[in-house]
This record gives C-alpha cells, sequence and structure tokens, in this order.
C-alpha cells in the first residue's frame, strides 16, 4: 500500500472525476440555482455578524475638515485657439531658398 499522502488521495480524485464526468451538468445546473439564494442572503446582510442592540455602541464617525486653500483661477485652456498671422521670428532663413 502506498503510504505517500498525494497517493493516498488518488482514490478520492478518481470518485470526483466519475462523479463529474457522469453527472457534471446536473451539478452545475444545481449550483447555478443554489447561487440565486446565495447572492441574495449575502445582499441583505446575511453574512454580517448579529449584535444585540444593548451591547452594541453607536458607530463611531471621524470627520477631517481642511481648510481650503485660496489659489488664483487658472487661466482657460482653449485645445483650439484661433488662428493668428505668423511672425516673421517663426522663419527660418532655410525657408526662404
Amino acid at each position: 500500500m502506498n503510504k505517500h499522502p498525494v497517493q493516498m488521495l488518488d482514490p478520492v480524485f478518481d470518485y470526483l472525476d466519475g462523479l463529474i464526468r457522469d453527472h457534471g451538468d446536473v451539478l452545475f445546473a444545481v449550483a447555478c440555482y443554489a447561487a440565486i439564494p446565495l447572492c441574495v442572503w449575502i445582499l441583505f446582510g446575511g453574512s454580517r455578524r448579529k449584535s444585540s442592540a444593548q451591547d452594541s455602541a453607536p458607530p463611531r464617525i471621524i470627520v477631517i475638515h481642511q481648510p481650503a486653500e485660496r489659489r488664483e483661477p487658472e487661466e482657460d485652456f482653449n485645445p483650439f485657439p484661433p488662428p493668428r498671422e505668423p511672425d516673421w521670428s517663426d522663419y527660418n532663413d532655410r525657408h526662404w531658398d
């Protein structure tokens, strides 16, 4: 008999492989139908720990107010500026060859 832990799990894996091979479609359908109530239960707070009203303290709320810094308004950026006549400094002597 094999004493290695991985080889001892081979019968379990063979059983699960056969179960999925023979009844995989039914198991998938059951899992899909079971997921709907599970999601509803989680969304309605079923996974939260229940505590009695007398033992629980009100939740603490920490509010940190930061003073607003006064900044000069930035000038608006226009991605499409109006066309302008080019200055003579925009040209190089190479353009006049």
